[in-house]
């Protein structure tokens, strides 16, 4: 299908000119260009002769012994011919009428069978549709293509294992066998500035859908490296390839920032549903974004960075193609860059931290923020004491989870957050934690010892862009072997503290050992301390003056005990809450 845009007189094309597009253990359904009505459709489709072909060649690396058995010497392309006849054949006719089909080989084929439909539940699964419009009843629509998909890859399963084992299940698990994520791309008249025309053929997420649970598992799991300023505007040498790109618009905080992504990534797109509020076509071409990412720019400079674009006061971010930097931690922490040198330029002090707010059930309400780097423990702290919630307290409202801002108004101090989800190391949750919303999440790595990752959501985007008050601002200390909360007296007491930016490394990223990083914040204001320094004087001038409580907890996540401390550390901080709430009772 082509689709022709009157306005500048370019075709535009299909995101996925075949009907399937498999990379490694993905595959990408494309319903523009094939949509399947029955089992024998779905069999004879090029599609599947391609899948075929994937699994032998899995079983051909992992289960040598059976391929062999399997292929007796002949031509793989030449037996997936013959296993597809007999597909069909199963499908019209009883298995004593399919020729050739002995107890031997229907017993292999019922082999073959559960072992591919295996490897296909394994893969990271999506569906696409190429949208003329933002229709709602087309919409409707592509939801029930993609359920009408999942129904028809079971039947297929099911028929053909019933006809080989000759007898019908006396147990059903109603699995997800379609996809796991389901998009609706199409084109909207965005306000990117001229130089950007490059990028204006590429396709935006109208509508999205995820299969949640759901469970990835990118080629690495922790962040290498910094992202450094650029002289050179990535966008320049940016070689657009068609049918190979999507642009997922993302509201960080109230920022807009445009985020094209490679279809090799895919996984990593989607999962930005489940921690960044998307952005509708109103708003893509009424606004001209904050901040464009480019995630698997095929350059060859091997490259993680940044760039402004003064003259359109546009912040560009740019991760090159490299399966190095599949893991979603690069492309949230390239967006938050440029969300957070944004800010700077306001005037605004970007937070690397969490904030909630607890409300007690006599109506009191403490917004509690804690600062530090990756692995200091800021969200295990925040799920700790949502546990605890109880006896006086109502509830814990999310504001931010990972970064913030602090920016001063009326005289006071406000924050605001930029995601409306969290994404958190599984080893430091409590295990009711990650399965209390299972149903909403996103997995990575699930079965890893080291840095295993969930994406839950967590807030709505109201909260996070409304001015929260501030009560408390603690510094996230993993590595004291002290226990609870502290105080500090005065702005020279807590600056270095905040500033240095201490904490012991946890493998989330390629560092060890306690590292010290600008005010715990490697993501716009390391790279812009000059700017930072004042901004920081006076925010945090500004707590001390309006009797904000300024501190450190000790979360001791990067000692042995860390559990402990985090419980610890979260009991004795709702404890000051409710002393802070019992004192304005009386």
């Amino acid at each position: 299908m082509r689709y022709i845009d009157k306005e500048e007189g370019k075709c535009f094309n299909d995101t996925m000119k075949n009907e399937f597009y498999f990379r490694k253990k993905s595959a990408v359904i494309n319903l523009s260009v094939a949509y399947y009505k029955s089992e024998e459709e779905l069999l004879s489709s090029p599609g599947f002769k391609v899948f075929l072909k994937r699994f032998f060649e899995h079983l051909a690396d992992k289960e040598i012994g059976l391929f062999e058995r399997t292929m007796s010497g002949q031509d793989v392309d030449v037996y997936i011919d013959h296993l597809l006849k007999t597909m069909k054949l199963l499908m019209v006719l009883d298995i004593d009428d399919v020729p050739g089909l002995d107890h031997c080989e229907q017993a292999r084929l019922l082999k073959l069978v559960e072992k591919a439909y295996d490897f296909w539940r394994k893969m990271e699964r999506y569906t696409i549709l190429i949208s003329k419009s933002e229709n709602s009843l087309q919409h409707r629509k592509f939801m029930e293509y993609d359920a009408e998909f999942n129904d028809l890859v079971l039947a297929l399963y099911r028929r053909l294992e019933e006809k080989l084992m000759g007898k019908v299940n006396l147990v059903y698990r109603q699995m997800n066998a379609g996809s796991n994520g389901s998009l609706v791309l199409g084109r909207y008249n965005s306000k990117l500035p001229s130089v950007y025309v490059g990028l204006r053929g590429i396709p935006f997420v109208q509508t999205m859908m995820l299969h949640t649970p759901v469970m990835l598992y990118p080629g690495t799991n922790k962040r290498e490296g910094m992202f450094e300023e650029t002289p050179s505007n990535p966008v320049s040498y940016f070689r657009y390839r068609e049918n190979t790109w999507i642009c997922y618009p993302a509201k960080v905080g109230n920022l807009l920032v445009f985020v094209y992504f490679h279809q090799d990534f895919i996984s990593q797109g989607l999962s930005l549903a489940n921690l960044f509020e998307m952005a509708d076509r109103e708003e893509c071409e009424t606004r001209k974004p904050d901040a464009v990412i480019l995630y698997g720019a095929e350059n060859g400079r091997n490259e993680t960075v940044f760039y402004h674009d003064m003259p359109n006061d546009l912040w560009v971010g740019s991760l090159s193609y490299d399966p190095k930097l599949e893991y979603f931690g690069y492309l949230k922490k390239i967006m938050l860059t440029c969300h957070n040198l944004k800010k700077i330029q306001k005037g605004w002090l970007p937070i690397h931290g969490s904030m909630f707010e607890i409300k007690f059930k006599d109506g009191t309400r403490k917004g509690v923020v804690l600062i530090g780097d990756s692995g200091a423990g800021k969200s295990e702290t925040l799920e700790a004491v949502k546990t605890l919630a109880g006896g006086e307290i109502r509830r814990v409202d999310v504001v931010f989870d990972d970064m913030g801002t602090f920016h001063e108004e009326d005289g006071k101090v406000y924050g605001q957050g930029t995601e409306t989800g969290a994404f958190i190391r599984l080893d430091d949750l409590d295990r009711q934690t990650a399965y209390r919303d299972m149903e909403r999440s996103i997995f990575m790595n699930p079965t890893s010892a080291l840095n295993a990752r969930v994406i839950l959501p967590c807030t709505t985007y109201e909260t996070i862009t409304h001015n929260q008050t501030i009560d408390y601002v603690l510094y996230a200390n993993n590595y004291t072997d002290q226990y609870g909360i502290r105080r500090f007296t005065s702005m020279k007491e807590a600056k270095p503290v905040f500033i240095e930016g201490k904490r012991r490394a946890k493998g989330t990223t390629s560092e060890t050992g306690l590292t010290a990083t600008y005010f715990a914040n490697p993501f716009g204001p390391m790279q812009k301390q000059e700017i930072c320094d004042p901004i920081f004087d006076r925010i945090f001038e500004k707590l001390f003056d309006t009797n904000v409580y300024v501190g450190e907890v000790y979360t001791r996540l990067g000692l042995p005990d860390g559990r402990e401390g985090i419980h610890e550390a979260a009991e004795e901080l709702v404890r000051s809450l409710r002393g802070d709430a019992y004192e304005k009772e009386i």
